[in-house]
Parts: C-alpha cells; structure tokens; sequence
C-alpha cells in the first residue's frame, strides 16, 4: 500500500503528529516491532548514564513539547 501525505505543504507541527499516531498504533502491539540488536547496548549506556548522574529523565509530555517549541 502507498501512502502519500502532502509533507511540503504540512507544517513541522503536523508531521510531527503524523509520527506520534504512526507510533501510537506500532505500540499497540509491540511484539510486531523488533528492537535491533544494538539497541540493548544503547539502553545499557543510557542507564549508566542515569546512574552515574551524568543523565537525567525527561517525562515524554514534556519531551514533545520540547520538540514542538523548537520547531517554531
């Protein structure tokens, strides 16, 4: 199936919420979406990270808004 969206003329805002129901729907079912195999090492150094307190958390709210106000 070919989707095609009308990406020059949506704004950065609107691509962004076509991402976020794309991904809303993968997640419905996760085991559908396999996680490659370098990517436990990724999340392995990003723990270390938090635990060295080199890192911290962002709540996921406020990391797309984030995103969005820098779009802008």
């Amino acid at each position: 199936m070919e989707v095609v969206l009308p990406l020059k003329q949506m704004t950065t805002e609107d691509k962004l919420r076509v991402l976020e129901a794309v991904w809303e729907d993968l997640c419905r079912v996760p085991q559908n979406v396999p996680s490659p195999a370098w990517h436990e090492d990724v999340l392995r150094a990003r723990e270390k990270r938090m635990q060295e307190g080199s890192s911290q958390m962002v709540d996921w709210p406020d990391a797309k808004q984030k995103i969005r106000d820098a779009a802008r």
